[in-house]
């Protein structure tokens, strides 16, 4: 077996993936003929060719007007799993959906979690893979906007969904306008992470000290990318030293950035920071779990040891119980052991 083909093999999680940008071209494309929405693009082949960050955040949208019905959001929750588990041994996700990308098209909370649950409990029957929910504040849109998110997430308890996450672009909505929405979902036992200093945008746009505010004012306890934290040593320090999980991506929306965010790993790496490969939007940006693990391994320069380590250690980062977590660490450490004697 090639050394690819063992990273490939090797189980694994996926704590930042949005199911929006989880969708094939073609699965979008049939979405939209069905529900008679007009799309940007209609070659499969070019839909997801982005010109910079916020064109990917458009496409977002348009993606996001394409589902419609409760069995559309089941298909997108179901394929994610199963793609994940079939290009590289996917075997538990906490997926993000922004639920205010289909409130302005008429779709209820309600639709849109009750399809996902659907998508993910057949996922689990049919592959064993295990899924989890996370709806995403829409930061631009401002902080009553997402308190009245919030708040439809808590009236509509699925056990499924696990906490609360917040995206889109990161100098339009700084995290201390949302401290009221953090707090609303921490009252109610929702675990809390979000989007800060992402390398596609500049150091005024996505400071250090935005890592900063997720941590002591918004009381998350991970971060999603974080690469622009390496501006500041001592906040560096810091996270290093708490053991703060980064889910990083090793892909990214415009090609021409990838060895910037090559760079970026690697500093964060060699700072000693706690990282977790994750894939982001994966058919959007090219890649799969399986993919964003080997890519990382050449980023970082690992060996397949190495790499078991970083899968087994991203179980720590997960929002599941400590019982869970204990119950999945010994069955991927089954796994890699039977992989290690097989390679021999």
């Amino acid at each position: 077996m090639s050394i690819d083909a063992l990273i490939r093999a090797i189980p694994k999680i996926d704590l930042h993936c949005h199911l929006a940008g989880s969708l094939s071209a073609r699965t979008v494309i049939a979405l939209a003929a069905k529900n008679d929405v007009a799309l940007p693009v209609t070659d499969p082949d070019k839909f997801y060719a982005f010109t910079d960050f916020y064109d990917f955040l458009s496409r977002l949208e348009v993606i996001g007007r394409c589902m419609v019905t409760r069995d559309d959001f089941a298909r997108v929750s179901y394929e994610a799993l199963a793609d994940g588990y079939l290009k590289g041994n996917l075997r538990y996700a906490e997926f993000f959906f922004s639920p205010d990308y289909h409130y302005p098209h008429g779709v209820s909370y309600e639709t849109m979690v009750d399809g996902f649950v659907d998508g993910l409990r057949q996922a689990k029957e049919e592959f064993g893979v295990t899924g989890r929910l996370i709806p995403a504040i829409n930061r631009e849109l401002g902080p009553e906007i997402a308190i009245a998110m919030v708040r439809d997430v808590l009236a509509h308890r699925r056990e499924e969904v696990i906490g609360i996450g917040m995206d889109c672009a990161e100098f339009k909505g700084p995290p201390e306008l949302f401290e009221g929405a953090y707090a609303l979902a921490r009252s109610a036992g929702l675990r809390c992470t979000a989007h800060a200093c992402e390398d596609n945008q500049t150091l005024t746009q996505a400071p250090p000290r935005n890592v900063e505010t997720c941590l002591d004012v918004l009381g998350c306890d991970r971060i999603d990318h974080g690469y622009n934290i390496l501006a500041d040593p001592a906040l560096t320090c810091r996270c290093r030293e708490q053991g703060v999980p980064f889910t990083v991506c090793s892909h990214t929306c415009v090609p021409q950035r990838m060895e910037k965010r090559a760079a970026s790993l690697k500093a964060m790496h060699d700072a000693g920071l706690f990282l977790v490969p994750c894939t982001d939007d994966p058919p959007m940006f090219g890649t799969d779990i399986g993919t964003t693990y080997v890519t990382m391994a050449r980023i970082l320069s690992l060996g397949v040891e190495e790499v078991m380590r970083m899968s087994l250690r991203a179980i720590e980062a997960s929002w599941l119980s400590d019982e869970e977590k204990a119950s999945m660490m010994a069955d991927f450490q089954g796994e890699i052991q039977f992989l290690a004697e097989m390679d021999a």
